[in-house]
């Protein structure tokens, strides 16, 4: 067993044929600024991911993430548009990385997750979340535009008219709410880190290969994928 830590804002561990990424800024629960996401971006392309069959994306702390940090854009409120680009942009590649990684991604998922973290979920090949985590948008509340996946991806998932409702409506949906609408396929009572670790053995063991192929041929649209990502 191998760990790397990066600036401790990101730290990957390898356990025979699965590298589990952990967030980890839970002071300021797991919330998205420019040198996490960097980090992020450097993990899931180091060889110990690469060569993995499942990664499982996970977080420390009380929460999954919540999103772009408010702090962050206050502190570069004199050029928030430059700093906002920077985030956004940085945020697209982690998820773009996700959606093509060469491995199954599995995010495990506690807490809120607010905001463009939603578009590591929506990039996972599973989502695994605990009774007590929820998604809320937040963007209406803080007057954003939505970003990670909210208008690029979710709709392919729910609908364009759940979607908006959603946004507009800021609606805070609960894990059961979420395994209805098809964005988590399993929701635990228990411990989160025990399920994801069962299922991506299972996988590591005999389902990687063909999980891989069929998500091949179903993300056939990833340059439209990034032209929507840009547009957000």
């Amino acid at each position: 067993e191998q760990t790397l830590e990066t600036e401790q804002l990101v730290t990957l561990r390898r356990q025979g044929k699965i590298a589990i990424v952990s967030l980890n800024r839970p002071y300021r629960h797991n919330a998205l600024v420019p040198a996490l996401l960097s980090r992020l971006l450097e993990v899931l392309e180091h060889n110990d991911c690469h060569n993995a069959a499942v990664v499982i994306l996970r977080a420390e702390g009380r929460s999954f993430s919540t999103g772009g940090d408010l702090a962050g854009f206050q502190e570069h409120r004199d050029n928030i548009g430059a700093y906002s680009r920077e985030l956004v942009g940085k945020l697209n590649q982690v998820i773009l990385s996700l959606f093509s990684h060469p491995a199954c991604i599995f995010s495990e998922v506690h807490g809120p997750v607010t905001g463009g973290a939603l578009g590591f979920l929506l990039a996972s090949d599973r989502v695994i979340m605990h009774r007590d985590a929820s998604i809320t948008p937040f963007y209406s509340v803080v007057g954003f535009s939505p970003d990670g996946g909210w208008t690029a991806m979710l709709p392919d998932i729910i609908g364009r008219q759940q979607s908006m409702n959603w946004l507009a409506a800021n609606i805070s949906n609960d894990a059961s709410t979420c395994l209805a609408l098809g964005i988590a396929h399993q929701v635990v009572e228990d411990d989160c880190d025990s399920s994801a670790l069962s299922w991506a053995e299972k996988v590591a063991g005999n389902d990687a290969g063909s999980i891989i192929q069929t998500r091949k041929l179903l993300n056939t649209g990833i340059e439209g994928l990034r032209q929507r990502l840009e547009s957000e």
